[in-house]
């Protein structure tokens, strides 16, 4: 089981704040001197894929300012947060967890450069995000969705607990036109009750 801490005061050796670590990376909270590479994510093509598509500078301008530091205000305890790398403090993408827009629902979710691929960088820290949805926060459901297309994602959100629960669309400007996305849900008592199990489990051997 990845180690999780959910202190505000972690600070590593570059100075770096950390609100949530797993055993490679840590989160953190956006500041304006990210904007600029999340300006250069949004314009990789293979990054995009199934983020909608590259964005403008002056639409990551605006999701920025809205979606990402007015949000901190509005929503307290939830985000989009900068995941890096602690060994090196290499920004590596971030992760998330936040309402799907114009919806009550609370979703976990990640995009990663293409530095992290592969190295299951994304199962690792949203294990850690999805554990502190239910365990600090206490939220009662929480929801992941992708494109249809996105099996790599598909197969994260199976990893950390999510379970496949059909296909939804949703209205807003932001998923309309992909129409049907993959949908993963799970409520806490149920994972909390499955992640118990896992960590009484006897260790498998090689």
């Amino acid at each position: 089981m990845n180690r999780s801490i959910t202190s505000h005061s972690i600070v590593n050796g570059r100075g770096t704040a950390y609100w949530l670590e797993t055993d490679r990376c840590g989160l953190r909270h956006f500041t304006p001197e990210d904007r600029g590479w999340l300006q250069d994510l949004y314009a990789d093509v293979e990054v995009t894929r199934y983020l909608g598509g590259t964005k403008t500078p002056a639409e990551v301008d605006e999701m920025f300012e809205t979606r990402i530091l007015r949000y901190y205000v509005d929503h307290p305890g939830l985000g989009i947060w900068l995941t890096l790398d602690k060994a090196t403090g290499e920004r590596l993408g971030f992760h998330l967890l936040n309402h799907i827009q114009g919806e009550s629902i609370v979703q976990v979710g990640y995009s990663l450069m293409p530095s992290a691929w592969g190295r299951g960088i994304a199962t690792e820290v949203a294990e850690a995000v999805l554990r502190y949805g239910f365990v600090d926060l206490g939220l009662p459901t929480i929801a992941g969705m992708t494109s249809m297309g996105n099996v790599a994602s598909q197969k994260v959100l199976l990893k950390i607990g999510l379970e496949r629960r059909g296909e939804r669309a949703f209205p807003h400007p932001a998923y309309a036109a992909e129409g049907p996305l993959a949908w993963f849900e799970r409520d806490r008592t149920a994972w909390l009750t499955a992640a118990s199990r896992a960590s009484l489990a006897p260790p498998r051997t090689p």
